[in-house]
């Protein structure tokens, strides 16, 4: 979304831009650079030096004509998705030749097979109560739970609502009543839906667990930030709603996580730019302003109303993640806010030194944050004794150093500089931006999803940051409109506080003249067991492309085109079955909402209008996904 792309963090801290160019210019690794670009792009920079390996890998690879030869490792067997076959006026997706797809789900699906659906006939819309049972907007992060934790043709999915624009959900660009901000915000939220394949097709199956978790839905709220005064309302009203569900999650003990981030949009104030004039610094931190993104909820219901001082505290209660039970539709949704409030893009979890849980997080906006969170204990032993692993630990927050190492630096009350600033742990968290802006943290350009490798090396999509105004951490260009990808290596199995970074994949560097793995905008990763990385974009793609999904082999360097999506959609979230040879993902707002555009998923009428939609890809040969 273009609001991510906003600056909200005026800290002075130094930001990762100076860090990294500083960092290429004392190891000479621009010898890299003229390597690379005489040759396309060549990411195979996995190792302890970006310079060492990068440079030497790039150097051998070059024969004697002087052309860079691709290296391949088998991991990726499958036909690329040609250029040509995928610029941005196509009205439907293109796949590799060696695969398939099956549009799953779209938004307006009832969630119980034979409820009442929406087919986007322009002429009519969902009610507010209808939505409440249908499959939401702006599908992003996505997770599969097999059946019994096993199978790979019957389970539970889990699909994250980011956002619909109320042009596309109501049809007009302002809502006009209470029933038309239900509507957007019955839209918004979390989809668990039972799905099964028959006969080689996936569909719903009928299931007590499925159900939409929305703006509206009663959420409990657990960790160091229940009951805390900073979320409680003059009002009373209890905890409700989950919005702008981006990025995602899941947890080895069978849960879904989703990550509530540009939630700031969504509330307003009816005293107009009056209210920007006594805004506080938090409120300016977290991006609130006086007509938030114009979905007008603030008009017709008062908790969305900044200026309501019944509701003062109902901005604290959104930014959080969100645990979910996909397999029990009784239990409510717990917004688990020991990982602390912002802009939430995704959660990769691993098992760390001592069986602790860890997830690393990116806090998604330009010169924003990397943080991580360490359980206390083991999350085995956590939950033998019916405490949350999510709830007990630490928060921390990442600095770079230009040497190629960084520091994990302790979000907690315990540090010295925070006791200045904030009375608890609990103000910490719900303010935990300033917190790691006191802190020192180190800027970076959109830190979105992050994944763990089979090695347990992080990867971490930092998508774009044209405000950049030197060479620096993402890029040998500033700008950096196209963004990249980090490569982490943390100490202690985890749960140190030191780790090491280098920058195996620079999406400038892919565009060279006929260069088939061109990418920009990188937003979705996840690495497979075999270590294939891959990489969702979303935003503008250089050559006339849409929107992508690639397989990349970090160890090579080699990239292949796998889908691209239709006219102004974005490609989100990636999950597997167990057997891995099916792959879900999302094709988001697809022509941008307009008919002229695309119908996907409908056959192409020019009238009916698009709407967002699950992709299930399977290898014609029954093959696992990627390869």
């Amino acid at each position: 979304m273009p609001h991510d792309n906003e600056v909200l963090n005026r800290s002075s801290n130094r930001p990762f831009e100076d860090i990294l160019k500083a960092s290429l210019s004392r190891r000479n690794v621009l010898k890299r650079s003229a390597v690379l670009s005489a040759a396309g792009f060549m990411g195979a920079f996995v190792g302890e030096s970006l310079l060492a390996k990068g440079v030497a890998a790039a150097t051998r690879q070059v024969s004697a004509g002087g052309t860079l030869l691709a290296q391949t490792s088998g991991l990726l067997q499958f036909a690329a998705v040609k250029i040509a076959d995928a610029v941005v006026d196509t009205a439907v997706p293109s796949i590799s030749d060696d695969y398939e797809y099956q549009a799953l789900i779209p938004w307006g699906t009832s969630i119980q097979p034979g409820g009442k659906e929406y087919d986007g006939n322009p002429n009519t819309r969902p009610t507010a109560a209808e939505q409440a049972n249908q499959v939401g907007i702006g599908h992003d992060g996505i997770w599969f739970f097999g059946k019994n934790g096993l199978s790979s043709t019957e389970g539970m999915l889990c699909v994250n609502h980011e956002f619909g624009r109320n042009s596309h959900v109501l049809g007009k660009d302002a809502p006009e009543t209470l029933e038309d901000v239900r509507l957007t915000q019955h839209a918004h939220g979390e989809t668990v839906v039972a799905i099964k394949k028959t006969n080689g097709k996936w569909d719903r199956g009928a299931s007590p667990n499925s159900r939409r978790i929305h703006g509206n839905t009663e959420v409990e709220v657990s960790g160091p930030v229940a009951g805390h005064p900073l979320l409680q309302n003059a009002a009373n009203n209890v905890p409700q709603g989950t919005v702008n569900n981006c990025g995602n999650g899941y947890t080895p003990w069978g849960t879904y996580l989703t990550c509530e981030e540009n939630f700031n949009g969504y509330f307003g104030s009816t005293e107009g730019e009056a209210f920007n004039e006594k805004r506080t610094p938090e409120q300016e931190r977290y991006g609130f302003d006086f007509d938030g993104f114009g979905y007008g909820w603030e008009k017709f219901d008062e908790r969305f109303n900044l200026s309501n001082p019944n509701y003062a505290n109902e901005q604290h209660r959104f930014g959080w993640i969100v645990e979910i039970d996909p397999e029990d539709g009784s239990k409510k949704a717990v917004k688990r806010t020991a990982m602390g409030r912002f802009k939430h893009e995704g959660f990769a979890f691993a098992t760390g030194a001592g069986g602790r849980a860890v997830g690393y997080m990116g806090d998604d906006q330009r010169f924003d944050y990397c943080y991580k969170f360490v359980s206390q204990t083991s999350w085995r032993s956590m939950l033998a004794r019916g405490l949350s692993p999510l709830d007990y630990g630490k928060l921390y927050v990442a600095r770079f150093n230009e040497d190629g190492t960084g520091k994990w630096l302790e979000l907690t009350i315990n540090n010295p500089k925070l006791r200045k600033n904030f009375k608890d742990q609990g103000e910490v968290l719900v303010f935990a931006r300033v917190a790691a802006d006191i802190l020192g943290a180190t800027p970076m350009d959109r830190p979105e999803w992050t994944t763990v490798a089979p090695d347990g090396a992080v990867f971490w999509a930092l998508t774009n940051n044209s405000r950049r105004t030197e060479t620096g951490p993402a890029s040998p260009l500033a700008p950096n409109p196209d963004g990249h990808i980090l490569r982490m290596v943390d100490s202690n199995n985890h749960v140190g506080t030191n780790f090491t970074w280098t920058i195996p994949f620079i999406a400038e560097e892919t565009h060279a003249d006929g260069d088939e793995t061109t990418f920009s905008d990188p937003d979705a990763l996840w690495a497979d067991p075999d270590g294939r990385l891959f990489i969702g974009t979303d935003g503008g793609q250089q050559k006339g492309l849409n929107n992508q999904l690639l397989v990349a082999d970090p160890a090579t360097g080699e990239i292949r085109r796998l889908f691209t999506g239709v006219s102004g959609d974005e490609i989100t979230g990636c999950a597997v079955t167990p057997d891995r040879k099916a792959l879900f993902t999302n094709t988001q707002h697809p022509g941008n909402g307009d008919p002229t555009r695309t119908n996907f998923p409908a056959p192409t009428d020019g009238v009916t209008i698009p709407r967002d939609s699950t992709v299930v890809i399977t290898k014609k040969n029954g093959g696992i996904v990627g390869s």
